[in-house]
């Protein structure tokens, strides 16, 4: 996020708590029950907004980790575009050989373990 974008969120907060003071004016309530109400919806879109991007940095679909994702899926693929035929079968054979020798979580014996 650019430094702009920031100041542009912020203005654009505070000019959001201006309009709800406006409005519960307008629908009849003096200016102390305004400015109360106004405040509690200001912190509670605070509160939803913090909320998102907790969601987003736990379940880590934040944009720097979906580029990051990216970056490593183009990286393997320039790989193995660059690797020989003989090399990418022999790849596979070792990938194969690791799925074979990994212990199968799905089995009783291993559950009972």
């Amino acid at each position: 996020m650019r430094r702009i974008d920031a100041i542009l969120i912020m203005v654009a907060f505070f000019g959001f708590g201006g309009f709800a003071f406006w409005a519960f004016r307008t629908f009849g309530l003096d200016e102390t029950n305004a400015g109360v109400w106004s405040q509690v919806v200001l912190v509670g879109v605070l509160i939803a907004w913090i909320s998102t991007y907790l969601f987003r940095a736990v379940t880590q679909t934040m944009t720097y980790n979906q580029q990051l994702d990216e970056y490593k899926k183009a990286v393997l693929t320039k790989k193995l575009e660059e690797m020989s035929p003989e090399d990418r079968e022999i790849l596979l054979a070792e990938v194969e050989a690791e799925k074979n020798l990994s212990p199968d979580t799905t089995s009783p014996a291993v559950k009972d373990a």
